[in-house]
């Protein structure tokens, strides 16, 4: 029977040593995943300098509190733009408004009628 248990002792702090190697694994793993989550959003922050003025900027930061997926999108395709050589000065803020106008503009329109 000692030997049983000792085998079990054994097996129990091979666990939890196992345990508490993943426990500080995960930390770094989580650390360096915000660590290159922050890398890219300085990156596009800085491709947006490039691509925006600060007035249009200023207005994808105040759209962003209210659909901040839709300003993800915006931000990825106007750096994509940009990428492929399709913005050629910086975009201001009436040419943002008119970009926004026309994507807002494919909403759906949904009627009711009463009986």
């Amino acid at each position: 029977m000692s030997d049983i248990e000792e085998i079990r002792r054994r097996r129990m702090a091979e666990l939890q040593q196992q345990a508490a190697a993943q426990a500080q694994q995960q930390p770094s793993d989580a650390q360096a995943q915000e660590q290159m989550r922050r890398e890219l959003e300085a990156q596009k922050k800085q491709a947006l300098m490039r691509i925006l003025t600060p007035e249009a900027r200023s207005r994808l930061a105040n759209l962003r509190l209210t659909k901040p997926e839709f300003v993800d999108q915006i931000e990825l395709q106007l750096i994509q733009l940009a990428q492929m050589g399709r913005v050629q000065s910086k975009i201001t803020d009436q040419q943002l408004k008119e970009l926004l106008r026309k994507l807002s503009g494919q909403k759906r329109d949904i009627n009711i009628t009463w009986k």
